[in-house]
């Protein structure tokens, strides 16, 4: 047996909603589901890659899975061996292998990840956390917004966890506003699993400007803003990175607008249609970023420097930035509202535990 978990835990059905497959691809933790008919036989596979380029191309999280599942598949039988399956994988550059039995019945999976227990390490981080929360005001008064709690720890504190599960280790995090209140609390990270360097922003240099204090890296750097509650899987991030080939990948959610009227469309004084409180769906600025060696080249030396320079800059020079569609849960608290909703749901996620 390959899974941890029993293999139901990762099916859905035919008729199952991509948000659906989406819960099941983020609680399964193993990136993907299986989508199986009434008698468990498998029909397809719908893996979080699968899902991520059907949120790019404007796909409804309602769309039934089988919308987007790949019907074309590899799969093993119970009689291969842990070496012929992991030996498939890398001929065929596949992550996942479903193991089915003769009638075609989905009896298990092997992944990748728990073959070789792949992680994040090769992967240094930044937080950026000098920032002053002046929307978060009075309660940014004498605390630092990422050091604001969520639940019984600072909001910092769940980022940096959520790093060290991924198996990354070094993080360096930038400070300016109130540094003693993140300093005095992490430390040199050893108590949190991680090692801490600090980078002093003197005076406020922008979404980006703190890394031009910082060596041009010879690996892939994740930034992520110290101000997000999220479970993203960076793994997958990594993963997908790497698959697009990109210079610059930036996590991306899906931010839905509703008109409150009518919309009227309409040719000179002619109406043509009415659609009423349509909803519009965009991809918005997650605030986490990967960053390859030569994306760090375009961030000046001590100078402000905003992120949406450097996809600007980097567009514009003809390099590879592309759009990670973030999934799992993500909160940006950076408004009261936020704040509340953030700490509602770390005391919900308590009390079914």
């Amino acid at each position: 047996m390959y899974l941890d978990i029993p293999v139901e835990n990762l099916c859905v059905s035919n008729d199952s909603s991509l948000r659906e497959a989406a819960k099941i691809i983020e609680e399964g933790t193993k990136q993907i589901a299986l989508v199986v008919n009434k008698e468990r036989s498998l029909r397809g596979t719908l893996t979080d890659g699968d899902l991520r380029r059907a949120i790019i191309a404007g796909v409804s999280m309602d769309a039934p899975a089988a919308m987007v599942m790949q019907r074309s598949f590899i799969a093993g039988t119970p009689d291969m061996g842990t070496n012929k399956i992991f030996s498939l994988m890398q001929e065929r550059l596949i992550r996942h292998v479903p193991i089915v039995d003769e009638q075609g019945f989905l009896v298990d999976l092997a992944w990748i990840s728990d073959l070789i227990n792949q992680d994040a390490s090769e992967l240094s981080a930044v937080v950026m956390a000098g920032g002053f929360g002046k929307r978060l005001l009075p309660l940014t008064e004498t605390i630092p917004k990422p050091m604001l709690p969520v639940g019984d720890r600072p909001v910092m504190e769940h980022i940096v966890d959520n790093l060290r599960l991924a198996g990354i280790r070094d993080l360096k995090v930038t400070t300016h506003y109130m540094p003693e209140k993140i300093k005095g609390h992490f430390g040199d990270g050893r108590k949190f699993g991680v090692n801490i360097d600090y980078v002093s922003e003197d005076r406020p240099l922008g979404t980006a400007g703190a890394l031009g204090l910082m060596p041009v890296p010879v690996r892939p750097t994740l930034v992520v803003n110290g101000d997000i509650m999220t479970q993203v899987n960076y793994r997958a991030m990594l993963a997908y990175h790497r698959e697009h080939d990109a210079d610059l990948t930036v996590g991306v959610r899906q931010y839905e607008v509703q008109i409150p009227y009518g919309v009227m469309v309409c040719e000179g004084a002619s109406v043509r249609k009415l659609t009423e409180k349509p909803k519009h769906t965009f991809l918005v600025n997650a605030g986490m970023y990967l960053l390859d060696p030569v994306a760090h080249k375009y961030i000046p030396q001590n100078e402000r420097y905003d992120m949406t320079d450097l996809i600007e800059a980097l567009i514009e020079d003809g390099k590879n930035v592309v759009s990670f569609p973030i999934m799992e849960y993500w909160l940006d608290i950076g408004q009261h509202a936020d704040y509340e909703r953030a700490n509602l749901d770390q005391e919900k996620r308590r009390l079914s535990a």
